[in-house]
């Protein structure tokens, strides 16, 4: 793993940081089945972390040699739809595309696992969009299951 990587909570100074690279990595989580207006994605976003941020939850924030190159937002409280297990729910993760492939979203996803546990959690659920192949890839790594699909069709 990266030893100059360092994963911390944040603190309300990161929000601004959040919330732009969210923005400019939006588009990741379109799938090719739906066309999207860019302004939309960004409102969804928006609402997504309005929603995190008035509930129980961890803001986590990546930094390498002190530049912050990543976040995961970690909910606490948003059982499995479901059976109502219980579940830390990773609600948006986002890396820098200069630093993507050194192990960030790996150390984010770390994190996120060592908090659900001290909550007592025994579970930690995603989604992401099946066309996101580097996201797939490194949830598959990270030892994520697939546990349900959601189907589409085009009308």
């Amino acid at each position: 793993m990266n030893e100059s990587l360092v994963v911390r909570r944040s603190v309300r100074d990161d929000r601004d940081f959040v919330r732009d690279l969210a923005h400019r990595s939006a588009e990741s989580s379109v799938s090719a089945v739906r066309v999207a207006r860019h302004s939309d994605v960004l409102e969804s976003f928006d609402r997504l972390a309005e929603f995190v941020y008035a509930r129980r939850h961890e803001a986590l924030i990546a930094e390498e040699v002190g530049e912050r190159v990543g976040f995961l937002l970690l909910l606490y409280d948003v059982p499995d739809e479901v059976t109502l297990t219980q579940q830390a729910f990773v609600a948006y993760t986002a890396v820098e595309p200069h630093a993507r492939g050194r192990g960030v979203g790996r150390a984010l996803l770390v994190a996120a696992e060592e908090y659900a546990r001290a909550a007592g959690l025994r579970y930690v659920s995603l989604m992401v969009t099946d066309d996101n192949a580097p996201a797939r890839a490194l949830y598959d790594r990270a030892g994520f299951l697939t546990e349900r699909r959601m189907l589409t069709k085009v009308l």
